[in-house]
């Protein structure tokens, strides 16, 4: 029985562990020369209306400056690019349900067995931000990029988690053009 219970935490564990990863994806306008861009600025009036808590909108445009940074981007006030976040959350309940096994054996034909059935019952938060980078001049989407994950609420892990979704998020910008067409 002991041997059921360490082998169902180890896959709690596993499974747990394995939704830390962040889905990403990032869609672009073809006809747009992204190697033009060097300066951007936020779209503050989008950025207001994100649905999360002004703390956390400081931690994403931070990790954004960050990135941008890395990429040789800067801030002007005649951007070539303008950036708007959102965000989108759906609380998951997860139910895993562990079945224990009958075996026959042993001598003269006696059942024994191991077994019992449980189940565990967990809760995440799954949370989706959408970047997208909007042409200054012609007021067009050119890009977004969108991240998928697990969230905290651990004030301690929150910015490295936020972080993460950023890095992972413009890690797909610019974009590299695929040049066979």
């Amino acid at each position: 029985m002991k041997i059921i219970k360490l082998l169902s935490l180890l896959f709690v564990l596993v499974l747990a562990g394995s939704c830390n990863s962040i889905k990403v994806a990032a869609d672009y306008d073809d006809a747009v020369e992204f190697n033009t861009y060097r300066t951007y600025a936020y779209f503050q009036p989008g950025i207001d209306k994100a649905d999360i808590s002004d703390l956390d909108k400081k931690r994403i445009l931070r990790a954004i400056d960050e990135e941008f940074a890395k990429k040789g981007f800067t801030k002007s006030e005649t951007p070539d690019f303008m950036v708007n976040f959102f965000t989108k959350a759906r609380k998951e309940v997860n139910v895993n349900q562990f079945y224990g096994g009958w075996g026959w054996g042993g001598y003269y034909g006696y059942p024994w067995g191991w077994g019992g059935n449980y189940a565990t019952v967990s809760t995440s938060t799954e949370g989706t931000l959408y970047i997208d980078l909007i042409d200054a001049r012609k007021k067009d989407l050119v890009w977004q990029g969108v991240g998928t994950g697990v969230l905290t609420l651990d004030r301690d892990k929150k910015e490295e988690r936020i972080k993460e979704f950023v890095s992972n998020i413009l890690a797909q910008f610019p974009p590299q053009k695929d040049n066979k067409k």
